[in-house]
């Protein structure tokens, strides 16, 4: 070990703090400020002016750099350009015309297109194939052509033959031999339509364009069999994608054949479309003109509707009534109505605008509804065994997308046609229930009166009136009623739903209501529909299998109420969350009412009755982990607490906040972050005590922080990681020295110091093992900082919490090849040096620290220097270690280094000894090249501008060897 005598250098920590102050000085402010605005002027030669002349403020303002911004502002800028350019181009009256036509134009556009508001056909397909199905067998009958269908052969060129042979294709199609697949499941008979589907597609595209329609026909026939009625809405929705699919593909080729050579606009004109694309188009109507059966050719008519535009400008609107005058010959109401369905699909999608077509579809198919009480369907119900209400819902897809096609961008008179024409069918629930969801909520809501009375009038046996106030709610949900009205239209409601005797039924329908009461009224009557949902759902256990409408009732709650002690006054809401008994159901609707509780508390509370009830929630979060719980679960419900906690305050009564803080910790023991923040928020509270009390305790408040040190002291022990735990004991120990709990801020620092031989080699952070070092160099640092003003006890001796840290750091096992013990050794020498001093840099106020127990003792500054000098030996024997290796070179300069600036900083270099152990450091440092050459050169100005101090001028001879040895 190397003899090294240490002394520290006095330092005058209020003179240096001066000395690194920037100069003041005073500047003299003329014409020019730093902010005032720059006076741009315009230099060019303006007309009428000589040239060469400027502005007498330009020459004031020459010295100012032009601001690039400001300097535009003449108008030459590129876009400025640009623009004056296009206007000087067009005359006015012509910009003004082609504005209006532009503008005619764009509205024409908009009222011709359907807009994103418009929910499609694809959104309610899933629905109705998951609604509407089957467990009874179906069938397929599939008419197989004989071989007389074959295609010309290459010799007859004739297009009579053609024609001819066409024909005969047709004909072999629908006389052809019939096959019957039997006895198919629901999914057996959708992958057959999904064959058909390929099987066009595959002919299609192998140019036998005959098969493909054979294959269209086929299915189309397949819309006119009810024999299984429950399911036809899905067998519609399944065969009309084959009917999309061949109307997309007969438009795509006639589209082809208009884009040779320039591709066709969309906004293409008949004119546009060359003769073979024409004759082409007209030959698939006659096509299909020749289908016998009327099913059929209406549907694959319709599939190709938009092909119309290729032949003239008035297809479409002469082709839509033809086909919806041809729907009334089919005799079925099902199948007529869903074939008005698609007429209206395909209408509203190439002709949006024609809106009698649609009217006069809807008008056709009120005109079936007599049909539907007619003797042949209930013979067909009966043969079947379905009930009526089940056979009317059959309806309902079809007869919403019809209304919904119609009440698209419809006026509000039209609601009030559609309610008059419900009335003269006596009030038909189901047509009734399709008009209050096809019109904007705005115009139902201004006439739910209207609607309620109207309901009461239906007949209850074909559609249940709970469905009709359903739908009545939902629209009152999206709109407001008269405010006159609102009171009365939830009593009406009301009275029909609480009758509704099948839990299911009742709370799909209570559910859509609750938002309406929860706008418009307050927690007298939210309060009563919760204790009715409860009183209907809780015999028989019933809430077991309405969970997700129960959640749907606490969010719309959630959603209107966010004054918590308005919410929990509620007498029937806590009753009302006990029916969620299903554990993750119920930590889900506990994690919904924390998320809005966090997000709309803005204020501290003290209300007993949320703090109760908040804290039953958060318990019963915290119960529902276990050790099975994912650490992300864990971490998500530990800050929904955190969150609970941080919005307690009991404001000066500060033992009560305590005692609620104790509480919390006996409710929240497993969620280790949670047991953190009531550490953090308990040793708040003691801070708060000491801002109050001024830094004086009384009696009072002395024995109050430290009850407060004694809850952190008995809590940090719990947990499990590590690090945490030295973080608090470190802080809880620094909050303990601030309300001068000396013994109690002993005890923090001792059982920090205890635990370090705990701390693992390697960490995970992230899920990736990473080296504790550095973490632990952090904690030892700021130990290291707080131990400056940490008095000794009088019956450890000297420095005895200095020693038994560096002690722990000595027996510490670190890594192999690792530099931190010796790191640490040199972070200890500034505070060594430190408390030699006569002043400390830094104090706790009212608490005596070493400077004032010791006043400069010689014995307790000898013991300083006997430590420094043995941490110094410690150090220039590792460093003569890592000399001994090639590779710890780099090592060694670094650490060299590091001590280098440790004795200029603070050692007295006076002493001759430790003035050439500074420049042997300073040597080493550089012996192998590894120091970085700016911060050498730095370093080596610092410590010349520090020798011109009056009081470091020995510095001089240091600086000089420092110097040659820089050049050497």
């Amino acid at each position: 070990m190397a003899a090294v005598q240490w002394r520290s250098r006095g330092r005058n920590y209020e003179a240096e703090l001066q000395r690194c102050r920037p100069e003041v000085a005073l500047v003299e402010f003329g014409d020019y400020h730093p902010l005032k605005p720059i006076m741009v002027t315009d230099t060019k030669t303006r007309h009428g002016a000589r040239k060469g002349s400027t502005s007498s403020s330009s020459s004031s303002s020459s010295s100012v750099p032009p601001d690039p911004l400001s300097s535009m502002l003449d108008g030459t800028d590129p876009l400025s350009m640009f623009a004056a350019a296009s206007a000087s181009e067009t005359p006015a009256i012509s910009r003004s015309a082609s504005a209006g036509d532009l503008g005619r134009k764009r509205k024409e556009k908009e009222e011709e297109a359907v807009g994103a508001d418009f929910e499609p056909w694809s959104s309610k397909r899933g629905e109705i194939l998951a609604r509407f199905t089957t467990t009874e067998k179906l069938s397929i009958n599939l008419f197989m052509g004989s071989d007389r269908g074959k295609a010309p052969s290459p010799g007859s060129s004739a297009v009579s033959e053609k024609v001819r042979t066409r024909l005969e294709e047709l004909d072999d199609l629908e006389e052809g031999s019939q096959r019957e697949l039997l006895n198919l499941s629901q999914q057996d008979y959708a992958n057959r339509i999904e064959e058909l589907n390929q099987s066009l597609k595959e002919a299609w595209a192998s140019d036998q364009k005959v098969k493909a329609l054979k294959i269209v026909i086929q299915c189309s026939k397949l819309l006119s069999d009810t024999s299984v009625i429950q399911f036809y809405p899905s067998k519609f929705v399944l065969i009309t994608d084959i009917l999309d699919t061949f109307g997309q593909l007969v438009y795509d080729r006639i589209w082809s054949m208009c884009s040779d050579p320039r591709p066709l606009p969309d906004s293409f004109t008949v004119d546009d479309v060359n003769d073979t694309a024409k004759e082409t188009c007209l030959n698939w109507f006659f096509k299909i003109a020749s289908i016998r059966e009327l099913l059929p050719r209406l549907y694959v008519e319709a599939a190709i509707l938009k092909c119309n535009r290729f032949l003239n400008k008035s297809g479409i609107q002469e082709t839509l009534p033809r086909l919806t005058a041809m729907i009334k010959g089919i005799g079925d109401p099902l199948v007529a109505a869903y074939t008005r369905a698609y007429l209206c699909r395909v209408g509203v999608e190439v002709a949006p605008h024609l809106k009698d077509s649609l009217n006069q579809n809807f008008f056709d198919l009120l005109g079936t509804f007599r049909q539907i009480g007619g003797e042949s369907v209930r013979k067909q119900l009966a043969l079947q065994r379905v009930e009526a209400p089940e056979y009317l819902t059959l309806y309902s897809p079809a007869i919403s997308w019809i209304l919904q096609c119609i009440a698209y961008r419809a006026p509000e008179p039209l609601l009030t046609e559609m309610m008059e024409r419900c009335k003269k069918l006596g009030n038909n629930a189901l047509l009734l229930n399709s008009v209050m969801r096809a019109f904007r909520p705005e115009f139902v809501a201004d006439r739910a009166t209207d609607f309620i009375g109207m309901i009461k009038d239906c007949d209850e046996a074909g559609f249940p009136k709970h469905l009709l106030f359903g739908s009545l709610g939902r629209s009152l949900a999206c709109a407001d009623p008269p405010e006159s009205e609102r009171l009365t239209i939830l009593n009406e409601a009301w009275k029909v739903i609480t009758k509704v005797r099948s839990p299911r039924d009742y709370v799909n329908c209570a559910e859509i209501w609750v938002e309406f009461t929860c706008r418009h009224f307050t927690k007298r009557e939210v309060n009563t529909i919760l204790a009715d949902i409860i009183k209907h759902m809780t015999p028989d256990r019933a809430f077991e299998d309405a969970y997700s409408q129960l959640q749907s009732v606490i969010r719309k709650i959630l959603t209107y109420f966010h004054d918590f002690s308005v919410l929990f006054s509620m007498e029937r809401f806590l009753p009302f969350l006990d029916m969620f008994q299903k554990d993750s159901v119920r930590v889900e609707v506990c994690r919904s009412i924390m998320e809005i509780f966090i997000k709309h508390q803005l204020d501290l509370t003290r209300d007993p009755v949320i703090l109760n009830a908040m804290l039953h929630i958060c318990k019963t979060m915290h119960d529902s982990v276990n050790a099975l719980t994912l650490e992300d679960e864990r971490r998500s419900l530990a800050l929904l607490i955190i969150g609970f906690i941080r919005m307690v305050s009991f404001g000066r009564d500060f033992e009560q906040q305590l005692s609620f803080c104790v509480e919390a910790r006996a409710t929240f023991c497993n969620l280790e972050p949670v047991l953190v923040q009531l550490i953090h928020t308990v040793n708040q509270l003691a801070m708060e005590t000491r801002r109050v009390m001024r830094g004086s305790h009384s009696r009072k408040t002395a024995a109050f922080v430290r009850a407060c040190a004694a809850y952190s002291f008995i809590t940090i022990p719990s947990l499990s990681s590590i690090f945490s735990r030295l973080s608090l004991y470190l802080l809880s120990g620094q909050v303990a020295l601030a309300n001068q709990c000396l013994s109690q801020a002993d005890a923090f620092l001792k059982a920090a110091v205890s635990i370090l031989p705990e701390v693992p080699r390697s960490i995970s952070v992230e899920g990736k093992l990473r080296s504790s070092e550095s973490f632990l160099l952090d904690f030892t640092n700021n130990f290291l900082a707080m131990l400056l003003v940490v008095p000794d006890h009088p019956e450890h001796g000297v420095l005895y919490l200095v020693r038994g840290l560096l002690n722990m750091v000595q027996d510490y096992t670190w890594e192999d090849n690792s530099d931190a013990k010796v790191r640490v050794y040199v972070s200890a020498l500034p505070l060594l040096a430190a408390m030699g001093q006569e002043t400390y840099v830094y104090s706790v106020p009212k608490v005596d620290s070493n400077e004032t127990l010791y006043g400069g003792d010689p014995k307790f500054l000898s013991e300083i220097n006997k430590l420094c000098e043995t941490l110094i030996g410690q150090i220039l024997d590792h460093l003569k270690v890592l000399g001994r290796d090639e590779q710890g070179t780099r090592r060694q300069g670094a650490l060299a280094f590091s001590l280098f600036g440790v004795l200029l900083a603070h050692g007295d270099l006076r002493n001759n000894k430790l003035s050439q152990l500074a420049v042997n450091l300073w040597n080493l440092s550089h012996k192998h090249g590894h120091c970085e050459p700016r911060v050498s050169v730095r370093t080596l100005e610092f410590v010349k501008h520090q020798a011109q101090q009056p009081d470091m001028s020995h510095l001089s001879d240091t600086v000089q060897r420092l110097t040659l040895q820089s050049r050497t």
